[in-house]
């Protein structure tokens, strides 16, 4: 019959078999269950200051007195977003930072500039009525929707009739319909040229008030227009009543697909401007990696000398432990999984100083009994006992205060705070389990296979 301490043992043996492999770059299982293959690995994310990437913080671009509704700065915020995720972009952040910022990292982004572009750019389309005046692609508009102003194109053609002279910015065009109306925007190709296009499909209502425009504008120009800007001014030949259509320009592939994308999701409700954006090489990444592994390493090997130096075999359990609380809290950034940023790091290496606490408040408390003559086994029971209340007290109040900053750093966006919270917080939480558990059955096992009553020199006593 196993009794409770081996079947422990057994348990701990198990979990830290699972949990190298885990922690461990193999990870990977592909195996067949009733003739199904299941397929399983699980990677480390890296965050941008550990791979690489573009920081950029965007703020809305309003007037002095202009106010902004949370709902609006949510909606585009939820838009830029979604531009983010359509980069294909692994593991991207987009947070708000206060009532008119918004925080994007981007990790392991290869175009920085056109990045920056496609998350700032308003992206309002537009279909403007041009009369029988085509302008060339790239010059600047003034429509009624993007000034809230009549449009007097008439009004205008009639003083240009009469021998006025005209500027092209004393004229507001009439937008037709908006970006809005579009159901689906998709890069395609020209079959004869084989030059990038948008192929988009309308909404019924958009469907009704294209059909409606091009049947009582044949001969006219009507521009395609993104951001006050012409992209191009085909002529209507016949009316449109199919609900598509395609936007023809002078594309290259990136170009096309930048535009798609803001199709895709629709134009900005408030109009940004970049504050400052921080592009970070892989080769900083990757140093910043091997620095930190660096540290670490330096940190266990100065903490488990000093433990075994100070508390002799106490401290080589201890450090048995705290090599399995490494291993299974690796494995758990894994699992979750947690995106490891430098801070993150940091937070997990101070865990590892909660972790050695933990062992020293039990150590101290078993030397105290052992000096006062108790034996090995009531010593090692009551310095469990003795120690638990102030580990379990200070690790509840390193977590609560974990809490509070993960809270601060999703409320304003500071991914620094709230990758070290989160990191600091489970490497506590395992901590708790490694001291209490781990520590207790390894002395035990010790204890029973040495005659540690006569030999209180291997306790540090």
């Amino acid at each position: 019959m196993i009794n409770r301490r081996t079947r422990m043992l057994i348990f701990l043996f198990l979990l830290l078999s699972v949990s190298l492999w885990i922690a461990s770059p193999y990870s990977e299982l592909n195996i067949k269950v009733f003739g199904r293959n299941i397929d399983w690995s699980v990677e480390v994310r890296q965050g941008l200051d550990l791979q690489g990437g573009l920081q950029v913080l965007l703020e809305a671009d309003t007037t002095e007195n202009e106010e902004i509704s949370m709902d609006a700065m949510a909606a585009t915020r939820s838009i830029v977003e979604q531009r983010v995720n359509g980069l294909g972009v692994t593991e991207p952040v987009v947070q708000s930072q206060g009532t008119n910022r918004i925080s994007v990292e981007l990790p392991g982004i290869d175009n920085p500039e056109e990045a920056v572009a496609l998350l700032k750019e308003t992206g309002l389309l537009e279909f403007v009525d041009l009369g029988n005046s085509p302008l060339p692609p790239g010059t600047s508009v003034l429509t009624d929707k993007n000034t809230g102003e009549m449009a007097n194109v008439n009004v205008l053609a009639e003083r240009a009739d009469a021998g006025e002279e005209i500027e092209l910015g004393d004229v507001i065009f009439e937008t037709i319909m908006t970006g809005a109306d579009l159901r689906s925007a998709n890069v395609g190709r020209d079959q004869v040229t084989s030059a990038f296009q948008i192929n988009f499909t309308l909404t019924e209502d958009g469907t009704d008030v294209f059909g409606e425009h091009t049947a009582n504008h044949i001969g006219s120009h009507m521009a395609i227009v993104l951001d006050g800007k012409v992209i191009s001014s085909p002529v209507i030949r016949d009316a449109i009543p199919s609900g598509s259509g395609v936007i023809s320009g002078d594309f290259d592939s990136e170009s096309a697909n930048k535009l798609a994308l803001q199709l895709r999701y629709g134009a900005l409700p408030v109009p940004l401007s970049v504050v400052n954006s921080r592009t970070i090489g892989p080769t900083l990444g990757q140093d910043s990696v091997r620095l930190s592994l660096l540290a670490g390493l330096i940190g266990f090997t100065t903490v488990a000398l000093f433990m075994v130096l100070y508390y002799r075999l106490p401290g080589v359990v201890a450090v048995l432990a705290l090599a399995m609380y490494a291993a299974i809290t690796f494995s758990l950034f894994k699992l979750i999984p947690v995106t490891l940023t430098l801070p993150g790091i940091a937070g997990f290496v101070l865990s590892v100083g909660v972790a050695v606490d933990a062992n020293i408040l039990i150590f101290e408390r078993m030397k105290e009994e052992l000096r006062d003559g108790r034996s090995i086994e009531f010593a090692l029971k009551s310095g469990f006992l003795r120690a638990w209340p102030s580990i379990r007290d200070s690790n509840i109040s390193t977590i609560i205060t974990c809490t509070i900053l993960f809270w601060f750093g999703s409320t304003f966006g500071a991914s620094i705070v709230k990758g070290f919270a989160l990191t600091l917080a489970i490497g506590v939480g395992v901590s708790m389990f490694t001291a209490i558990v781990a520590t207790r059955n390894l002395l035990y096992v010790f204890l029973g296979r040495l005659d540690l009553d006569k030999r209180k020199k291997l306790l540090g006593v």
